[in-house]
Order: structure tokens, then sequence, then C-alpha cells
């Protein structure tokens, strides 16, 4: 035993990357003649130095100037996020510790829910402003929990025209307390994927995540004009290439963040592996890194799930990257249905820190009987064909189902005395 121990040691040593290795990779990234580099500075350059940028993003994202800038412009969503400041600041949603005592009863009092554990309730995707309204109209008079984190998919362009669309819903993200990513309009469905016709066709999508040839800096380019213009910081990446630049820019001292799309196909623990060990390697010296989270594929067990946990764990990346993990989807046009994976985070709760309970569907017994269940597809429709077909109730709906879906989670959480994140601000 001993014997077979000491030959596989040997044997490992050889995984050791030696240090001329890592001395190439370092003259590559600082060769002044390094195209790929110096591709990426005058990216960077056009929007000025890096202090300027920094100091325009965190300028532009403070609430008082999103309210500002609404109210210059007349936005009729100005009277909603001033109902939900009074909201807020009236208590008028559910404590948390009413909402344990509504789902346990005289049983809340003995339990201790550990904090470090806490499961972030995530939604997906939050698409108009007006739903967070109805959401928040409908948590308070059922004592629901508003989600503590909130993905966006509509088409930044169309959401940045419309009424001020984007500022406010970057407002009420603040007003809530909740974290929130924004997807970028330069992604595979944007035409720059010769195999997608459209979102009908999103398989295209496997065959090299759309974001080919000069469409990784466009990535940049356009990620750098919200970020100074909005301040949105945090977005949705799906591609090797624009991932490996958000490390760079990083590096280079912009605050930036980014979540890793479910489309990436993070699937096994070795891929696993590879996402947490390029993050370590392009880490800035104090070990922060832009990856605030990432999306396992929906294939996933709860072994992978473990292990990826691990490997986030000796990185010394647990309570910076958090494990996104679907636990329902949209009833068409992404998974096999029925797809439920809530007993499985039961299991998970409790053991794997820092993980969100992402839901992108209703509850699958639920969304069958709808007469239009939630469909992926539909996330790519223009505002203009939303309307025209008379489907924004029925969206909404189907938002609602989401949020159902995640208020029935929290629920089970509650019943296994596995704490949760909801919206801070607002579940006090």
């Amino acid at each position: 035993m001993i014997r077979e121990e000491n030959l596989n040691s040997k044997l490992q040593s050889q995984l050791k990357i030696p240090a001329r290795n890592l001395a190439a990779i370092n003259d590559f990234l600082l060769d002044p003649k390094n195209k790929l580099v110096n591709d990426v500075m005058k990216v960077i350059a056009k929007h000025g130095t890096i202090d300027a940028i920094n100091r325009k993003s965190e300028h532009a994202r403070q609430l008082p100037n999103l309210m500002k800038r609404l109210r210059a412009m007349n936005s009729p969503y100005v009277p909603d996020l001033e109902w939900l400041i009074a909201q807020r600041d009236a208590g008028a949603f559910v404590s948390v510790v009413d909402y344990r005592r509504k789902i346990l009863g005289d049983q809340t009092a003995p339990r201790k829910f550990k904090k470090s554990n806490a499961v972030t309730l995530e939604i997906s995707a939050f698409q108009y402003f007006p739903w967070i309204i109805a959401q928040a109209r409908q948590a308070i008079a059922q004592k629901e929990l508003m989600p503590g984190r909130f993905i966006r998919v509509r088409y930044m362009k169309e959401s940045e025209s419309d009424q001020g669309d984007l500022l406010a819903g970057m407002a009420a993200m603040q007003i809530v307390g909740a974290s929130y990513v924004d997807t970028l309009d330069t992604k595979g469905t944007d035409g720059s994927n010769v195999h997608l016709g459209g979102a009908d066709t999103i398989a295209g999508y496997f065959g090299g995540i759309g974001e080919p040839n000069e469409y990784a800096l466009k990535w940049l380019d356009e990620f750098l004009y919200y970020y100074t213009n909005y301040g949105i910081y945090q977005v949705l990446n799906i591609n090797a290439g624009t991932i490996l630049l958000g490390y760079l820019i990083h590096r280079l001292g912009i605050n930036n963040e980014f979540k890793i799309s479910v489309f990436v196909g993070n699937d096994n623990p070795y891929f696993i592996w590879w996402t947490l060990m390029m993050a370590k390697l392009f880490a800035r010296p104090d070990g922060t890194t832009p990856l605030i989270g990432f999306n396992l594929s929906n294939s996933v067990n709860n072994a992978t799930i473990e292990a990826a946990a691990t490997i986030r764990k000796y990185f010394g990346f647990e309570d910076v990257v958090r494990i996104e993990h679907h636990i329902t989807e949209t009833y068409k046009s992404i998974v096999r249905q029925p797809y439920d994976r809530r007993a499985e985070l039961m299991e998970l709760a409790g053991k794997v820190k820092n993980i969100s309970a992402k839901h992108e569907g209703g509850d699958p017994e639920v969304e069958a009987t709808r007469a239009h269940p939630s469909n992926l597809l539909e996330y790519f429709i223009p505002k203009a064909e939303v309307e025209a077909k008379g489907l924004m109730p029925t969206l909404l709906a189907n938002y609602l189902d989401k949020h159902a879906a995640l208020n029935h989670t929290a629920e089970e959480l509650t019943k296994r005395g596995v704490a949760f994140i909801a919206a801070k601000n607002l579940h006090t």
C-alpha cells in the first residue's frame, strides 16, 4: 500500500506546471507586439483611463442619479419607484421572522437558521420594469418573498430606449436590495453566429456560443458603454473568449463582474476545475476575481455540485463565486419536462455554501396546466411584437409562476431549517 502511494505521488508530481511554462504565458501577456492585448487596450482607451472609467460607472449607478435621469426624461416609471421606496420604508413586506412563523407556526422559536449556508432565491428573466411592481404588490398582499437575485435578458438597446426601463430596473434593484445581472446584446442571437438563423435555431450555440472573430471585442466595447453610462457592472458571459476578456480588464483595474451562463456548459468537475483555475490564474494580487457566479449545466448532479464547491473552496473563492443552480426551467424550448431540482437542492442546502436556487420557470405541474406555458424563445421577442400579439399579460403571468416557484422553494428550505437570501431591504 505504501509503495502504491509512493508511486502515485511520483506520478502525480508530473502534473506540476513548470515555471518556464508560466513564464511563457507572462511573456505573451507582456509582449508589446501582442495584438490581442493591444486591441483590448484600444477598446478601453476609447472609453477613457481606467480611473475615469471606474469613476463614471460609480457615479452613474448611484440611486439619486438614476432617479434624477428618470425624472429628467419624465419617465412613467418614477411614480412606481417612489411607491416601491415608500412600501419598503413603511415595512410593508413580510419580515423573515413573520415569514417563518407563517410556514412553521409555533415551531419557529426552537429553530436555528444557519446564515452561512443561506440559499439565494433567484429569478429569471426579469424582462420589463413593470413586472417587479406587479410582483411586489402580490408579495405584499400575500406575504411572499421577493427574490434576492434577478437576471435580465431583455435587449439592452430596446430597454435603454423604453422610457427609462433600463434605469428603472437598476433603481429597483437598489431599492429592494437585490443583486442582478444584465445580458448584453452582443451574443449569438445578434447575427454573429452563422449557425443561428434566430432564436428558433438556438442549438447553433453549441457550435461556438456566438462571439466569433471580432465580436469578442465588440462585446467588450458594449460592456464598457453600459458600464460608464449606466453603471452596469455585472453581465452574463457566454463565451470562453469574452470570459478571458472579463478577467483581463479586471486585472487592468476595471471593477467589472460577470456571471457565466448555463450555455457555456460547465457539466463535469474537470470543466468546473478549468473555469475556476482560470479565475485563480487571473485574480488580482488581493485575490479578487470578476467571476461572481456561474450556472452549471442543467445536466449536473449533486455529486458534481459538491465537487465544484470543493474546488471553489480550495482556490479561495467560496465567499466570492456563487454556484447558480437551475431549480426550474422554462417549460418550452430548453430542457425535457418535467424539470424540477428542488428535492436535490434540499439535499445540498446546508452543505454547500454560496449557492443560489434559480427559478427560470414555474413548477412543472403548474406550467402543464397553462394554455401558454413559459418559453425560453420568448425572451428574444421585441417588445413591439409582444404588444402587437397581446402577449404582455401572458408573459407577466409566466413570470409570476416563476415567483410562485421561488416561494415554494423558500417554503421547503424553511421547513428544513435552512436560511435563504431574499431581497435584503424588504425582508428584514
